[in-house]
């Protein structure tokens, strides 16, 4: 009895139960303890599983074949004795010793046995009624559910959201029991979204239950998802914001010096979190420790963003001068991306200070001019929209001879290209096609149409001319005008890859608040 009770207690009440109480309904049988099956079935009618008529069925019928005497408990049997109309509290097989005597056969009652037999079912009818009630509400979920166990191999999307909209749906029952058990055997076919664990412990969180959230955050960090981002990035907030900042700590500094070196997204919270807790020198030094780790290295393609980042950092702190200084350490680097550049151009725009137009001028033009060996076509449109970031910087801060000379390289790089390239291929096009082709295009076959100029289909998208070209410049670069925070980082590029995830659950901001 301990044993199966032992099993129960855990998976009880779930929907696919069946097969552990059919178990206990064998062993009870086996010992032709009557009074005992007849409890059994008392406590399946009270869950919503499955083949809860079969179970029904199978109480009528031992109630049918079986006289009272050998299916109710002593405990019952002195309750039943004590008043037919006080039978409702036979429901949870408990008795009130101090109501009555317990006696081991029932007295005489003025009631006939059928009627007794009667009473006793449609009590239970009455538990019966409500779990099919209940099953009815939670049919779909669970027939949607295709695999209960784990498995390594990803759950396909409509699984991942049936147990998302089964867990909304547990979650507004009063009843906690219920939704741990949901959300336990939602761990254990999910134990590798680390959105799930999340979840979980969200849940936990809101119903003041911390000892169960812990507990779930403990399984999911050391265990399940041990080696997600995701799970300790959250660890760590979820610390600091019940008042264990040396857990926080802990978390952040084992994601971005053990688990994944120099990952951006830990450095750059765990500095944050520095800050909010009134220590700015701890917060440096985070920053600090990393950027020397990296220029260790011979090639870095953290280093940047970890200076641009560092820089941005200080300046929303208000350390002006060493913002400035951080930012002048981009300068040095070779083969600057697009990303870092917008980045250095936008720090040097909010600095108060002098511009060193001179230094970006340097950076632009060896960016705008390096050859590239593949990703032609991307390249030149990432080069051509920095240039224009760069225009309009200058309009800005510059003066005029700055200004004249980035316009004349934009022109002669981007402007141009567009409309001779095009022009070539149709000279070409031309060259091949029969008179009585051309005569054709024009529609007549005496006076030249309107496209027989080659660089008519095609026209310059910039005109040719500088006085022109400046006055195209506000449509060519329009776009820019909203800048993108360029202290921003796609962390996507850096984070590290982990178990397969359905949507992007709680996805962090592209840029960070100010601290």
């Amino acid at each position: 009895h301990r044993l199966f009770d032992r099993g129960l207690a855990y998976v009880g009440t779930d929907y696919r139960s069946n097969t552990l109480w059919d178990e206990y309904i064998k062993y009870e049988e086996s010992l032709q303890a009557w009074s005992n099956l007849a409890v059994v079935y008392t406590r399946i009618l009270e869950h919503p599983i499955q083949q809860l008529d079969r179970y029904f069925n199978c109480l009528k019928e031992l109630t049918a074949t079986r006289s009272l005497s050998e299916i109710l408990t002593a405990e019952e049997t002195s309750m039943y004795c004590l008043t037919v109309e006080n039978s409702a509290q036979v429901l949870d097989g408990e008795a009130h010793p101090n109501d009555v005597e317990k006696t081991a056969e029932p007295e005489v009652s003025s009631s006939t046995e059928a009627e007794d037999k009667a009473k006793y079912v449609s009590i239970r009818e009455e538990l019966f009624r409500k779990a099919k009630e209940y099953e009815s509400k939670i049919f779909n979920f669970e027939q949607a559910i295709r695999r209960p166990y784990f498995h390594v191999k990803p759950l396909d999307k409509p699984e991942l959201e049936n147990w998302h909209s089964y867990l909304d749906f547990i979650e507004k029952e009063e009843d906690i029991n219920k939704v741990i058990k949901l959300y336990e055997r939602c761990v254990i076919a999910c134990a590798s979204y680390s959105e799930f664990w999340i979840r979980y412990v969200q849940c936990m969180e809101d119903r003041q239950s911390l000892e169960l959230a812990n507990n779930a955050l403990a399984r999911a960090t050391h265990v399940f998802v041990k080696k997600q981002t995701e799970i300790h990035l959250f660890s760590a907030r979820f610390k600091e914001l019940n008042g264990d900042t040396d857990g926080a700590r802990a978390e952040y500094q084992h994601l971005h010096s053990v688990l994944y070196p120099g990952l951006l997204e830990a450095i750059v919270k765990h500095a944050n979190m520095e800050h909010r807790l009134g220590d700015k020198e701890s917060a440096c030094l985070v920053y600090e420790k990393a950027i020397a780790a990296e220029k260790e290295k011979e090639q870095s393609q953290l280093l940047p963003m970890l200076l641009i980042q560092y820089s941005r950092f200080l300046y929303m702190v208000g350390d002006l001068e060493k913002a400035r200084e951080i930012s002048g350490g981009l300068h040095g680097l070779a083969n600057l991306t697009k990303p870092v550049l917008e980045a250095v151009i936008f720090l040097e725009s909010i600095f108060q200070s002098e511009k060193r137009i001179d230094l970006l001028e340097s950076l632009v033009e060896k960016f705008l001019t390096a050859e590239q060996t593949q990703g032609e076509l991307a390249s030149l449109s990432d080069k051509e929209e920095l240039s224009s970031i760069y225009l309009e910087f200058l309009d800005t801060f510059g003066d005029v001879q700055s200004i004249k000379k980035a316009t004349t390289r934009h022109t002669i790089l981007f402007s141009r290209k567009r409309s001779i390239l095009p022009s070539k291929k149709r000279r070409a096009d031309d060259a091949v096609m029969s008179g009585r082709d051309k005569m054709a295009k024009t529609g007549d076959g005496t006076q030249p149409g309107m496209g027989t100029d080659p660089n008519a289909h095609n026209p310059a998208v910039w005109p040719a001319t500088s006085e022109a070209s400046a006055q195209q410049w506000g449509a060519a670069y329009a776009q820019q005008a909203a800048y993108p925070a360029y202290g921003a980082y796609d962390y996507s590029q850096q984070m590290p890859q982990s178990a397969p995830q359905a949507a992007a659950y709680g996805a962090y901001p592209p840029t960070y608040p100010a601290q």
